[in-house]
């Protein structure tokens, strides 16, 4: 595809994304929360699926079989105690007017501000690969879709910066203006619920054609499997099988 093509549907995109959650924040100040629901919530958990998980767990299935799943089973599992925990969390923050992870933690601890930064220091760390991890998959999902090579000669030129201000700029806009405990940034939470309806319909439409468009349904797919040996471990917890052309580590 044209570079200039994916460049302007990526902004649309993002436009599209930044209009949602200018709306949210208008309607929220009208009193009028579009937010206040189960089904927007647990849409804008779906942040949790990011553009890594297109790479990772499509490459993790096509080497490992089902041993992807244990990715999500873990958060899945966690989210039946987050009734719970996350009810003592927000009373917590509300009563000692908290509004990061560093606050939360050093709190429990007679309000350390040694501790404090100490936590801040090791979630910058902890984030800063994850983060470069999601810019690269970006910039990798760009380099396929217009057949280049992902590397750029000198850093102005390299889409990654350009994608991660673009990010950064929305993230200001919609989700730092304000520190405040009870702040719900409701703009990007609708933003995030709208992006997830749009991940979902990307899975299906890429499911529904590899099921029905290149064979002839589930069963023609596991049976194609179980019949080829080098297949055959992707339909269980088989070991990792390298794919033809793949020297690298899984």
């Amino acid at each position: 595809m044209s570079p200039a093509l994916v460049l302007a549907a990526s902004f649309a995109y993002l436009l599209l994304l930044f209009a949602v959650a200018h709306w949210a924040d208008r309607r929220a100040r009208e009193g009028r929360s579009v937010i206040g629901n189960a089904w927007v919530y647990t849409l804008s958990m779906g942040v949790y699926c990011t553009a890594w998980t297109y790479f990772g767990s499509v490459g993790r299935a096509a080497s490992s079989g089902l041993w992807f799943l244990p990715i999500y089973l873990g958060p899945t599992l966690a989210l039946l105690l987050a009734g719970t925990v996350l009810r003592r969390m927000i009373r917590i923050a509300r009563r000692d007017r908290i509004t990061s992870i560093a606050d939360f933690i050093a709190s429990r601890y007679g309000k350390s501000r040694t501790l404090a930064a100490l936590v801040t220091l090791i979630a910058l760390v902890g984030i800063l690969p994850y983060v470069a991890l999601q810019l690269k998959a970006i910039a990798s999902g760009v380099a396929v879709l217009t057949g280049g090579s992902g590397h750029a000669t000198h850093w102005w030129a390299d889409s990654t910066l350009y994608i991660a201000l673009a990010l950064a700029g929305f993230t200001v806009a919609f989700g730092t203006r304000h520190l405040d405990s009870s702040e719900r940034h409701e703009g990007m939470v609708a933003a995030v619920a709208a992006e997830s309806v749009v991940k979902l319909l990307a899975f299906l439409a890429v499911g529904a054609f590899v099921c029905w468009g290149l064979f002839d349904g589930p069963a023609d797919i596991f049976a194609r499997a179980a019949a080829e040996p080098p297949l055959a471990p992707l339909t269980g917890l088989g070991r990792s099988r390298r794919l033809p052309g793949d020297s690298g580590p899984h």
